[in-house]
């Protein structure tokens, strides 16, 4: 795309305001930088304590295991939100974590298993609007708000976020930082590195609540109705 008459537009609003064109902005240097002080200090286990108690705010289950008993928490997840049919992105983290055995098991006790499939996109999206539970991983998780950030990609379809009735996240425990500036702060020096920024990055926190009518709560109007968060000793 060519941008045209740029120069004679700017000089025209210049003109207006009575003074030259600025071709550069400088960034501000603020004498107070609150939002960099909230948690600042805490540990990776009091961010932990700090994300399992707004997780009561939010209406979500809230546990933690060990990669080596992953499996087990997860199962015992699946079975407690009534097994029947399970979505999960292609992701080669469930292999690393040891998954791959049990969701070959699944089907073999009667909750059927799906995966991502980039190639098959329309399939995915009924997998997924039909499926009783869907499991994604976080890559950055804030503390503060309990929220989980979940990037978009071929093998990770947006409408998982959205169409499963009920939804499980891995909580990498190195991925927890304090607040929304970190994540900001992650996202952006990715770019500056020039790495490939998703085209949807989503916050998630908890089920989905709305009050907006009335201030009467409403859980699932426009996702999950349920979710739990399973933190994993991953340091």
């Amino acid at each position: 795309m060519t941008i045209q008459n740029r120069d004679q537009f700017l000089n025209t609003i210049a003109n207006s305001l009575g003074r030259p064109v600025r071709t550069k902005v400088e960034r501000p240097a603020w004498k107070y930088l609150p939002q960099h002080e909230v948690l600042k200090d805490a540990s990776q286990d009091e961010l932990v304590e700090v994300l399992k108690k707004q997780c009561q705010n939010i209406h979500t289950v809230c546990l933690e295991t060990t990669t080596a008993n992953l499996a087990n928490t997860l199962h015992q997840v699946v079975t407690d939100f009534g097994g029947k049919s399970v979505v999960a992105w292609k992701d080669e983290r469930f292999q690393k974590y040891g998954l791959s055995q049990l969701m070959e098991f699944w089907p073999e006790s009667g909750i059927e298993f799906y995966e991502w499939d980039e190639k098959n996109p329309e399939e995915n999206i009924r997998q997924a609007e039909k499926a009783n539970i869907g499991i994604t991983i976080s890559e950055i998780t804030l503390a503060e708000s309990a929220s989980a950030v979940l990037y978009s990609h071929p093998n990770r379809g947006r409408t998982m976020n959205f169409l499963p009735e009920k939804s499980i996240v891995l909580i990498p425990k190195s991925s927890i930082v304090p607040r929304m500036t970190q994540a900001a702060r992650q996202i952006h020096n990715q770019i500056e590195q020039g790495e490939q920024v998703p085209s949807c990055i989503l916050f998630m926190s908890g089920p989905s609540n709305s009050a907006d009518i009335e201030m009467v709560l409403i859980v699932g109007v426009h996702g999950p109705i349920k979710a739990t968060y399973i933190i994993i000793e991953d340091q």
